[in-house]
């Protein structure tokens, strides 16, 4: 049983995150996954909570926060006519294809597998942000359809295992197909509301009877986790959208390469203990 002066140091923790995370979601487009899933993990393990689901719960609670938390980051970027609805037309099949995919993949994985793919996953984009010059493009203009829902597909898996809002993935890809960072980013943030709904819903009925989750739990959900984090991201997002639009390109890729390599070096840590 925890004290209540660490459950009010864990509390602190949660409210911390859901404000960072709705920032970051509205600034980046990353939809606040990328910092929700360390700190529930973290706070998770502090719990006491068995090692098989921790990893689990935290990237399900992550992906329950992300709904509201986008929605709200949508609204402010279509505001400001920054999403492109063809390309999320184009999008949105393969996307819940592939969410659908990497929620049954999570579902039997460990959790070490999970904490791994968060990892390598984020290390390898924020490696992207560093290494990769501004401006660089393999191609003039995004491929063909077919290929794009095949993008989308793989963004959707892969975020859906990872908790997180797909825009890790959905910028770059954007980006490099010579789109503008701020349409991709507000783009982004219409994707990681696609990804989390269904992605929400997997991960409640993978761990429906899956024992060892704490109380307050529905599957791989945590009410208490996601109480303290969505309202306070939603709060946050709108102003990340508008500095999306105020700060210099520049300034929004270091500093989505800082917290990617950040996090994943954190997650890498943890695999080690």
């Amino acid at each position: 049983m925890l004290d209540i002066a660490t459950l009010i140091s864990l509390a602190a923790a949660l409210v911390a995150a859901g404000l960072t995370a709705g920032l970051i979601a509205g600034l980046l487009g990353v939809g606040g996954g990328i910092v929700i899933v360390p700190v529930l993990f973290q706070l998770f393990t502090m719990l006491g909570i068995s090692p098989e689901v921790t990893m689990h719960l935290a990237v399900g609670t992550s992906l329950a926060s992300i709904v509201p938390t986008s929605i709200s980051a949508v609204r402010t970027h279509i505001g400001r006519d920054a999403v492109d609805f063809k390309v999320l037309r184009n999008w949105a099949p393969g996307v819940v294809a592939g969410v659908l995919a990497g929620s049954a993949l999570a579902s039997i994985a460990r959790g070490g597998v999970l904490t791994g793919v968060f990892g390598t996953v984020a290390m390898m984009v924020a490696f992207y942000m560093v290494l990769v010059p501004e401006g660089a493009r393999l191609r003039e203009s995004l491929p063909g359809l077919w290929v794009q829902r095949g993008i989308a597909a793989a963004i959707g898996c892969f975020s859906a295992m990872m908790g997180i809002g797909g825009g890790t993935l959905t910028v770059p890809s954007l980006v490099l197909c010579s789109y503008p960072i701020r349409r991709a980013i507000g783009t982004s943030s219409a994707v990681g509301m696609i990804i989390a709904i269904p992605g929400t819903i997997g991960f409640m009925i993978a761990g429906w009877d899956v024992p060892g989750r704490p109380p307050l739990s529905v599957g791989f959900v945590s009410l208490l986790g996601l109480a303290l984090t969505a309202p306070t991201a939603m709060m946050t997002a709108p102003f990340g959208s508008r500095l999306a639009h105020l700060i210099n390109p520049t300034l929004l890729r270091r500093a989505f390469a800082i917290f990617l390599m950040l996090t994943a070096s954190r997650m890498f840590w943890t695999l080690l203990k």
